[in-house]
């Protein structure tokens, strides 16, 4: 079994972040052209401590923050042609204000955007000096790539069942909370296992488990996992929990017996046509994969992979997960009782009136990272989001944006 680790100083990144200062240079790497810039730590992104400058340093060289595995590419590249007919004026109104997209790119300190229309670039445009070669931190979009996984591993038969218990898969969490949680529950985060995502409060579940992550001792995410006590009966509670996503990438590797990443390059990565290879944060060196965050790809990538989803993971002729999973993911799902949620599986169902007629989806990180999906118009769009502070409304929602993108290219 292969794997490809990124030349990391663990060293001297766990000396910088228990600091809580900026790390040092990586040494010069002519394959990457941000590798000697100085970044922050991911305690200073948490705390939304960074200067703009150094957040969009760090942003982009968030493979120096952990040990990370390699996402290979494949041997085909897909095309992504330009747009015979590319993405002209948009305006949207906010309060009594008409605004434009640089607006929108200024005041929501947007790094990147690119949309594509029936696989075609209308638009592609990058900011702070970022370019195609560029690798930009997904944070919570990885949740939806981990979920995707899921699909792929029902496809192939891994994974039995979504109603199968997660300890079939993880045996770790036998005798936990989790005992009896099906992998549905944990995908609409409704397991029932108490957390608190606080990004910002050191003492939240969330904050534990970035210290986790920090320890870089083997299993540490799991064993925090194990220790979480009951809050509601499973499928009665949703709770927005990242170390949710823990658990089902622990599920996918269980299943599929290999690393996520390695996993993710021959189901999606070489498939969808990806350009470059990414990289995933790791738990430790030669760990488990991070599945709710650490991802860095290119901004073409990230468009692969929305127009991957966008056409039901169908590439090359060939599926890659089951038929109709885009759909069943990206739509709102109910509790058991019928409590309707806002949430998919690890996907957002967009809350506009023009995304909810579209059936649109998102996957969403903090700091403003978005892939916008509109089945309907063929449209995906990726953001890259610059903000300083992880969890702040946008100055302009996002979901604005998108909806006047879409009616731009109607």
């Amino acid at each position: 079994m292969r794997h490809h680790l990124m030349r990391n100083p663990v060293r001297l990144f766990v000396l910088a972040a228990m600091a809580g200062c900026a790390g040092e240079p990586a040494p010069a790497s002519p394959a990457y052209p941000h590798e000697q810039e100085p970044i922050g730590t991911v305690r200073q992104s948490y705390d939304g401590a960074l200067t703009p400058e150094l957040a969009v340093q760090t942003f982009r060289n968030i493979h120096r923050l952990f040990p990370s595995r390699t996402i290979r590419h494949g041997t085909q590249v897909r095309e992504l042609p330009a747009a015979a007919r590319p993405l002209g004026a948009v305006s949207f109104t906010v309060g009594d204000s008409t605004l434009t997209l640089d607006d929108y790119v200024r005041r929501n300190r947007v790094a990147a955007i690119m949309v594509l229309k029936d696989g075609q670039v209308a638009l592609e445009r990058y900011e702070f000096g970022n370019t195609p070669a560029t690798r930009w931190m997904s944070m919570s979009v990885a949740k939806s790539i981990t979920a995707t996984l899921v699909g792929a591993a029902l496809h192939d038969g891994s994974i039995r069942s979504l109603d199968d218990s997660v300890t079939r898969y993880v045996p770790r969490l036998a005798g936990s909370a989790y005992d009896g949680v099906a992998i549905r529950d944990v995908l609409m985060m409704a397991s029932g296992v108490r957390w608190n995502e606080t990004y910002t409060d050191s003492t939240s579940d969330r904050r534990h488990l970035l210290e986790a992550q920090l320890s870089q001792v083997p299993g540490s995410a799991m064993t925090l996992m194990a220790s979480l006590p009951r809050a509601a009966a499973p499928g009665t509670k949703n709770t927005y929990s990242t170390g949710e996503t823990q658990v089902i990438g622990e599920v996918v590797r269980g299943a599929v017996k290999r690393p996520l990443a390695e996993y993710l390059a021959e189901r999606v990565w070489g498939p969808a046509g990806m350009e470059a290879d990414g990289t995933w944060w790791l738990d430790s060196p030669d760990g488990v994969e991070i599945g709710g965050s650490g991802i860095s790809a290119t901004l073409r990538d990230y468009a692969r992979f929305g127009q991957f989803i966008l056409e039901d993971g169908v590439a090359g002729g060939t599926r890659h997960i089951p038929e109709g999973w885009s759909r069943e993911a990206g739509s709102p799902k109910a509790l058991r009782d019928g409590t309707p949620l806002h949430y998919g599986y690890l996907w957002w169902p967009t809350t506009t009136e023009a995304g909810r007629a579209d059936s649109a989806f998102m996957a969403v990180g903090i700091h403003g990272q978005h892939v916008y999906i509109n089945p309907a118009r063929r449209i995906v769009i990726v953001v890259w989001g610059a903000q300083v502070h992880p969890t702040a409304d946008a100055p302009i929602t996002d979901e604005v944006v998108f909806d006047a993108i879409v009616a731009a290219l109607r």
